[in-house]
């Protein structure tokens, strides 16, 4: 009898087995999968819908009328579109190289240099980087303010005449660029600082023994190693600076004269329209644009062991 028994048992453990191998198999599936449900449903719905979008003439409501590539062609020859092109290619050239030298400059200085309260040298960079840009707007409204902007009482302090900081086609660019460069520049010195701390002081001291002076090490050691940090920062700010939208839009409001329209702005000017597909085929055509530039970015600083 107990024979029997333990063959019995062992029989029901035998056919349990491979249920519980499978509910082992499919265990990690049924973790992960409410993040794939969630990713589909604000991610990948979302960037089909709008490339669908961007082949209609669609006004939020009603049916959508199908245009094929017409709105692509509207805006490859719309001026509007290139200047605001133009405009983001200009804050292009005034913030991130800029960035790129103030943040290594300054990732060097905090690694190497023996200063007292390094830590809250560090805090004090980023801080401006997690404060709101709409309060930073305001004060920056306020110090550039053409007849009662700090700036300006400065300027005439010392004789100078007023400047339109944010009024006159040619400061109100670089005003725009010297907010984002001032907010953004500690988010820059931190990567690159990241960047800078990965490096084995080992490779120092043999530049070090070898004779090597601190200019020699910081272009022959510094620079390369540190160029995928680079090359990230490059790509993150090409991506904020053609989305830029919020600097212009409570600082300037795109003017004057279209001269701040920036390529996000450009964009948010066709949702406030209700043109949704026109919006839809800028959002791509700015994708393509960003990804253009960022590869090209890339490949430039990318070391030369990994160049093919």
């Amino acid at each position: 009898m107990s024979a029997l028994t333990t063959m019995a048992r062992s029989g029901r453990a035998a056919g349990a087995r491979p249920r519980s191998r499978r509910g082992t198999r499919l265990s990690p599936y049924l973790f992960v999968a409410p993040f794939f449900l969630v990713f589909a449903a604000f991610g990948i719905y979302p960037l089909v819908f709008a490339l669908q979008l961007s082949f209609t003439r669609w006004h939020g409501a009603g049916a959508a009328t199908w245009v094929g590539l017409g709105n692509y062609a509207y805006l490859l020859t719309s001026p509007e579109f290139w200047a605001s092109l133009g405009n983001s290619a200009v804050m292009w050239l005034l913030i991130v190289p800029i960035q790129i030298v103030a943040g290594l400059a300054g990732a060097v200085l905090l690694a190497n240099a023996k200063l007292r309260l390094r830590g809250l040298f560090r805090v004090a960079f980023l801080a401006p980087f997690v404060t709101p840009l709409v309060a930073m707007a305001q004060v920056w409204i306020v110090v550039f303010d053409e007849d009662y902007g700090l700036v300006n009482h400065l300027l005439n302090l010392v004789g100078l005449p007023d400047v339109g900081w944010l009024t006159s086609t040619a400061w109100s660019k670089p005003t725009l660029a010297l907010l984002f460069l001032w907010k953004t520049t500690g988010f820059a010195i931190i990567i690159l600082l990241a960047g800078l701390q990965a490096v084995p002081a080992a490779v120092y001291e043999a530049a070090a023994i070898d004779g090597a002076s601190r200019r020699r090490q910081f272009w022959s050691l510094t620079v390369p190693l540190v160029r995928r940090s680079m090359a990230f920062l490059v790509v993150v700010q090409t991506l904020a600076v053609f989305q830029m939208f919020a600097e212009p839009f409570v600082v300037t409001e795109g003017g004057p004269y279209g001269s701040t329209t920036t390529a996000g702005l450009y964009l948010y000017d066709h949702i406030t329209a209700s043109d949704l597909g026109t919006g839809a085929a800028n959002s791509f055509l700015l994708v393509l644009l960003v990804f253009g530039l960022s590869l090209g970015a890339v490949r430039l600083l990318r070391p030369k062991d990994e160049v093919s």
